[in-house]
């Protein structure tokens, strides 16, 4: 766990959004970090598809959201700011940030757990051809918690950087999850998985 997010304490989200670092150059820097993240947040569970569609619920909610966390912001954030910050952002620490909010949810944490799907998807549109006549794409694994209905952890890679197998082992290994059952699919049965020290084995294919 990032030392940065475990500062957080409290469950609401915004806690753990404040302790993502920002790594924006402080000039000019007029938006709070975790602000443009709850935003994003929203506005994505609120069928946001774009960054000019961010900038949209960013005005549209202007002034109920700042008036309710008590923020003193001259205008809402553009789509252009959201770019800019979506470029610096840390993305690791982002993901261990919504993965360790998500876990403080459940009443016992991953003690509470039994069983994880792992599940691993293409994203839509980074599909790109290669020089060899082949396909580079970003893809997506994610640990799901059928039982809650919930990720609980998840991360992307690009093919020709990363494999699913390697990824799902950091994601693996991230957590303490003795005697949850994984389920996966078969690639992820080879023997190389499991010889890392810290795992017993499979329990189920």
């Amino acid at each position: 766990m990032l030392e940065s997010v475990s500062a957080a304490t409290d469950l609401d989200l915004i806690s753990y959004l404040k302790a993502i670092p920002d790594a924006r150059m402080r000039r000019g820097v007029r938006i709070p970090a975790w602000y443009l993240l709850l935003v994003a947040v929203l506005g994505i569970l609120s069928r946001c598809q774009s960054l000019r569609d961010l900038e949209r619920f960013a005005i549209r909610h202007h002034s109920v959201l700042t008036a309710a966390l008590g923020l003193e912001l001259r205008r809402p954030p553009s789509d252009s700011a959201f770019r800019y910050f979506f470029q610096h952002v840390d993305v690791a620490a982002l993901c261990t940030a919504i993965r360790d909010w998500t876990i403080a949810q459940i009443p016992g944490g991953t003690a509470d757990l039994d069983q994880l799907i792992c599940d691993g998807k293409t994203l839509r549109g980074s599909i790109e051809p290669t020089a060899g006549g082949g396909s580079a794409f970003i893809a997506q694994v994610t640990l799901y918690s059928a039982a809650l209905g919930v990720a609980i952890s998840q991360a992307c890679y690009a093919t020709g950087e990363n494999h699913e197998r390697a990824v799902l082992r950091q994601l693996l290994g991230e957590l303490d999850l003795e005697g949850v059952l994984i389920q996966a699919d078969a690639l992820h049965t080879q023997q190389p998985f499991f010889g890392n020290s810290r795992s017993r084995g499979p329990t189920s294919c």
